[in-house]
């Protein structure tokens, strides 16, 4: 494998965040951090300390994730029923509370109770009494009709008006309803030889199969010794439409954190892979270590280089230096997007898209493509793919470049929604040179 250049890496800031006593806790700890920083949810995970028991770890995540999801529901119903807003330990014990009221309006009183009496131990006494008088009040407007789809399904309104003119009413409704559904853990099976364990699920998608629950454990080691990968069905379209061949080069050219890779590797066996992607920013880039340990469980007959930097930016020389070939028989881009086909699993994308985001993504993406072109021998072909569901960012992204570049054709295109095919949206796109 090919060594990245060594980097001036800044000196990290602390990543640590202490798992609390339980579950519930450590749900009101994750909430803090996440309102007072609006960091990724996957960046919090990551740096939650070890020694929660997997049971109650389990019901951390899907507390957190509870107030992520319906966190807009959760601020409207607020909003007005305390004179000045509380610390930021507070609110989090309330949004806490208020997903559980919102998923088990039954046990409203338990809830309550519940939250008072931790409210006593995590924050003080004199707060334990306003969440007290708060949450009884939440527990009410949590149960009123809310005034409009944005407002019912926890999206930013400008979004939900967006897709309203692009999808239509029924399908925005479908798919608000599907980013708000918890998604099942789908992975991809690694060993043909080996007999699937019956606890995954056979899906309609051949190779994918979903864990059924009470086996993480089971999934976390037999993806450690590179048995499975936990994977999303949609990843498969990219792959599919590149349909690497035994023997080919080919570059994953924005790479990380390496699951498309892994599964180029797996269908071509032998053959040379080359995975390029952004430097790492410290010494704790998660990003860039998957994509490391990725490599690592390709197939022993795929050649593999990773290899540091910018598409945009590198040439001939760069790769030369890497001992690496500078035009392939094929390359996939994989292209930064706003991820808006998978925010069932990236619950917190919404909150952070912007609505000129899109504009943004689609500069970028074209000239990444421009980028990945250039790499691509003549009678090679090259595959754009997305997890967005946006027009703008998919065909209209394909569209211009093959007004501005000479000598590439559309072959083929797939695109996917969540409402009809039962899985992430994406895009794909697979182009032919000469």
């Amino acid at each position: 494998m090919a060594k990245p250049v060594k980097q001036g890496f800044q000196k990290p800031r602390s990543r640590i965040l202490p798992a609390g006593s339980d579950g519930w806790e450590t749900a009101v700890l994750l909430t803090e951090r996440w309102l007072a920083t609006r960091e990724r949810v996957d960046a919090l995970l990551e740096q939650l300390t070890p020694g929660l028991p997997s049971q109650e770890r389990a019901r951390a995540q899907h507390l957190f994730f509870g107030v992520v999801r319906w966190a807009g529901r959760l601020e409207t119903a607020l909003a007005g029923l305390m004179a000045r807003a509380p610390r930021t330990k507070v609110r989090a014990v309330l949004y806490v509370a208020g997903w559980e009221l919102l998923e088990t309006p039954a046990e409203a009183a338990k809830i309550v109770h519940h939250a008072v009496g931790r409210a006593k131990i995590v924050a003080s006494e004199k707060e334990a009494g306003l969440i007290n008088a708060v949450a009884r009040k939440l527990a009410t407007r949590l149960q009123e009709s809310p005034a409009t789809p944005a407002d019912a399904y926890a999206h930013p309104a400008w979004l939900v008006t967006r897709w309203d003119r692009q999808f239509g009413s029924e399908a925005t409704r479908q798919l608000l309803v599907w980013n708000q559904t918890p998604a099942p853990v789908y992975v991809r099976w690694r060993r043909e030889e080996a007999a699937v364990p019956d606890f995954l699920a056979a899906t309609r998608w051949p190779g994918h199969y979903e864990v059924k629950a009470g086996h993480w454990d089971e999934v976390r080691r037999l993806a450690l010794e590179g048995a499975l990968y936990v994977q999303d069905p949609s990843t498969r379209l990219s792959v599919e439409l590149l349909a690497p061949e035994r023997n080919e080069t080919i570059l994953d050219a924005c790479a990380a954190p390496g699951g498309k890779c892994l599964a180029l590797a797996d269908r071509m066996q032998t053959g040379r892979l080359v995975a390029l992607d952004l430097p790492p920013e410290d010494e704790n880039d998660v990003r860039f270590r998957r994509l490391q340990e990725n490599l690592n469980r390709a197939p022993s007959g795929v050649q593999v280089a990773l290899m540091p930097g910018d598409l945009r930016q590198v040439g001939p020389r760069y790769f030369q230096e890497y001992n690496l070939p500078v035009t392939y028989d094929a390359v996939l881009l994989d292209a930064p997007c706003s991820n808006t086909g998978v925010m069932r699993h990236r619950i917190d994308v919404k909150w952070r898209l912007q609505e000129g985001d899109f504009g943004q993504h689609a500069t970028q993406q074209l000239a990444l493509l421009r980028a990945a072109a250039r790499l691509v021998r003549e009678g090679g072909r090259l595959v754009y793919s997305t997890c967005s569901i946006e027009q703008e960012e998919n065909e209209a992204v394909v569209q211009h470049f093959l007004q501005v570049v000479r000598g590439w054709k559309l072959e083929r295109h797939v695109l996917a929604y969540p409402w009809i095919d039962g899985h992430d949206g994406a895009g794909a796109f697979l182009l032919r040179r000469g």
